[in-house]
């Protein structure tokens, strides 16, 4: 019986380590992923229809592969936060929860098209259409996608962040305005770029948006996976006090 009380509590911590564990890895290879078309491509540079790209598989969506786990452990650590919220904010982090799911499972769909159809295809020379799904089009579905998911998924840090806000713990507090900073920064350039840049936006907005997402799910998780260790659960903290509180009253 123990056991299973303290699962949540292990299940939480894991969440937290893999997933500031596997945003690292996602951005480390990410970076060292130049880029291939677009406005930050400094040489050698594909052009439309971006057919002739089978020289850079797999090297340019090995990145991909993590990003697609990171995307599941994301799930998971919004679900376990959403576990430790107290009731009253429970509304906030529950909305923050279906936003991260509709984001990340997004990215998943975008990502898993890229892997299973995309590469395939550009190795075998079933090139034909294939111009506005590939990764190499600055203006193409892969970068839409992008977009949406990773729009999501800030907004949801928003929420998630305002929930965790009144924790007792200053490790969750501090947690809290990485999630929330973090989330209003990459929406506030969302705006910002899609003013200035117009149709020109390209992949611009998507480079950033990952940056600031992925530095968030490395320095959040951590901030949780050390208030987790030093903490006792929420529901325990709560019985305690109760405990603390019925000790004290006079007899």
């Amino acid at each position: 019986m123990a056991d299973l009380e303290r699962l949540p509590r292990r299940l939480s911590l894991w969440a937290a380590i893999l997933t500031a564990l596997m945003a690292a890895v996602s951005l480390g290879m990410a970076i060292t992923t130049p880029p291939r078309s677009g406005p930050f491509c400094e040489g050698d540079c594909v052009g439309y229809p971006y057919a002739d790209v089978a020289a850079y598989v797999p090297r340019d969506y090995l990145w991909m592969y993590p990003a697609i786990v990171l995307m599941l452990l994301i799930m998971v650590l919004v679900q376990s936060i959403d576990y430790e919220i107290e009731p009253g904010r429970r509304l906030l982090s529950g909305v923050g929860l279906t936003l991260s799911a509709v984001g990340a499972g997004t990215l998943i769909i975008d990502y898993a098209v890229q892997l299973t159809f995309i590469q395939p295809a550009v190795l075998v020379g079933e090139t034909e259409g294939l111009s506005p799904w590939s990764q190499y089009n600055p203006h193409g579905v892969f970068i839409a996608l992008e977009n949406v998911g990773y729009g999501l998924l800030n907004l949801a840090f928003l929420f998630i962040g305002a929930a965790m806000l009144r924790a007792a713990s200053r490790l969750w507090r501090a947690a809290a305005w990485v999630f929330a900073v973090g989330g209003g920064l990459t929406l506030a350039l969302l705006v910002l770029y899609s003013a200035f840049y117009r149709v020109r936006l390209d992949y611009r907005f998507e480079v950033t948006a990952i940056g600031v997402t992925w530095l968030v799910l490395i320095v959040a998780p951590v901030l949780l996976s050390i208030a987790l260790v030093r903490t006792r659960p929420v529901k325990d903290q709560r019985a305690a006090d109760l405990e603390i509180s019925d000790k004290s009253r006079p007899r």
